[in-house]
């Protein structure tokens, strides 16, 4: 009877350490820079604002008179040559998020799976991943059409700092309009089209591992993780790691 609590215990105990890994998909490097997501092998910067204080030489990052970091796409794009061209953390390859056009091109609007509107299909854009997938915010609309559902908004930043709740560009054109570019409304989960001369924000990204990381669990993984340690009886290992 003893070997079997055993053995079942170090069964809960595994079953809650995967749990744990399945959430630890966003980690934030050594020194608070970057978040490396291993979902998507991309390399965000920890400061989802970092042109409101830091433009690389480029003017016109507060161009229209909008709030600190706002950006039309053209400025947006020659923000981010700066940064490679300063080798920013090492690296010459920033670039801004990607959306991926399926269906017919240009927006397939809809409230599920497409790739424009909202619940997209998250494999059609890296800031939708990141919003929906990563952060598990909830977007204005439920599937199907209603709207303000309950807890919709950019609620959880994660390991994140300065996210502003509004316009992200995409690097992507419009296929239809190539005046316009695709973006991400991170207020309410939306993402579509706009003309190129609009204020937004801008969030680069490189793809890869910038820098060695240390994992950001979520706070209920940790829980999971401790009581996982408790059944099995690893007080010694416990008492070692510091953990209480």
């Amino acid at each position: 009877m003893r070997i079997k609590k055993t053995l079942l215990a170090a069964a809960l105990g595994a079953g809650l350490l995967s749990a744990a890994s399945a959430h630890a998909a966003l980690t934030l490097s050594v020194d608070g820079n970057t978040v490396y997501d291993t979902d998507l092998n991309l390399t965000w910067l920890a400061n989802a604002n970092l042109a409101a204080s830091n433009t690389f030489g480029v003017s016109g990052i507060t161009a229209f008179g909008l709030s600190a970091g706002r950006m039309n796409w053209y400025t947006a794009q020659n923000w981010i040559g700066a940064m490679n061209a300063a080798n920013y953390l090492g690296f010459n390859d920033w670039r801004l998020p990607t959306v991926t056009d399926t269906g017919t091109p240009g927006c397939n609007f809809g409230y599920n799976g497409t790739d424009c509107g909202y619940n997209v299909n998250t494999a059609t854009g890296e800031m939708a991943h990141l919003w929906y997938d990563e952060l598990g915010n909830i977007p204005y609309y439920n599937t199907a059409g209603a709207g303000g559902q309950s807890g919709w908004g950019l609620t959880n930043t994660g390991p994140f700092s300065n996210v502003p709740s509004g316009l992200y560009w995409s690097g992507t054109e419009y296929a239809p309009n190539t005046s316009h570019a695709w973006y991400f409304l991170t207020n309410n989960g939306n993402q579509y089209a706009l003309n190129k001369s609009n204020g937004m924000f801008a969030w680069a990204v490189r793809p890869g591992q910038v820098a060695a990381v240390s994992a950001v669990p979520e706070p209920e993984a940790v829980a999971m993780l401790l009581a996982g340690l408790g059944l099995l009886g690893f007080t010694a290992r416990r008492r070692r790691l510091g953990l209480r």
